[in-house]
């Protein structure tokens, strides 16, 4: 399909590390002016979710600024978008978890809110661990739980897990172990 957008001029309106805000004056395509903004992601999202032997993983939870409240997760974290994001999702293991993988799995990519943002997220599955100390970034204050994959299962259903990302994985993940794939 064309592009049936007109972008007439563009601002940068905000930017820092992580993300730049561009407000664009446009033609929508109804034919009339407005205005769009959009959050460009200078990181690529990358999640995790550690299998061993028992199919058991590792959560890990945080207080969301954002969202102003504690929250469970698998795994993530932010990858340069210049560089394989299997090393970004590698690495976001080791720093919080602790845990290295031999075996891993590329299984989901996905846009995260493509209606403000260009951030894309991909997802592995981490299997045959290894177990180390965690050694999460200086702003992060992390608590990591580990789990039977069937419970965490069970807390993206209820509503307890909420990460658009964890919940797509996790659900992906589900549909592999019962075809047997995984």
């Amino acid at each position: 399909m064309k592009n049936p957008w007109i972008t007439k001029t563009s601002k940068k309106i905000y930017q820092n590390p992580w993300i730049e805000l561009t407000e664009h004056q446009v033609v929508h395509p109804g034919g009339k002016d407005g205005i769009y903004g959009v959050v460009h992601f200078k990181n690529k999202a990358v999640a995790i979710i550690p299998l061993d032997e028992e199919y058991n993983t590792w959560l890990v939870g945080q207080y969301r600024y954002t969202l102003k409240q504690f929250s469970w997760e698998i795994p993530e974290g932010g990858s340069k978008l210049d560089i394989d994001p299997l090393l970004g999702a590698q690495r976001e293991l080791k720093e919080e978890t602790g845990i290295t993988a031999k075996d891993w799995k590329e299984i989901l990519n996905v846009d995260l809110s493509n209606s403000v943002t260009d951030e894309t997220g991909v997802t592995y599955i981490a299997k045959d661990l290894s177990f180390g100390q965690a050694e999460p970034d200086e702003d992060e204050k992390l608590e990591i739980k580990k789990l039977p994959f069937s419970k965490v299962y069970e807390m993206a259903m209820s509503g307890e897990i909420t990460d658009c990302l964890a919940v797509a994985s996790i659900f992906k993940t589900q549909l592999l172990i019962e075809k047997g794939l995984i």
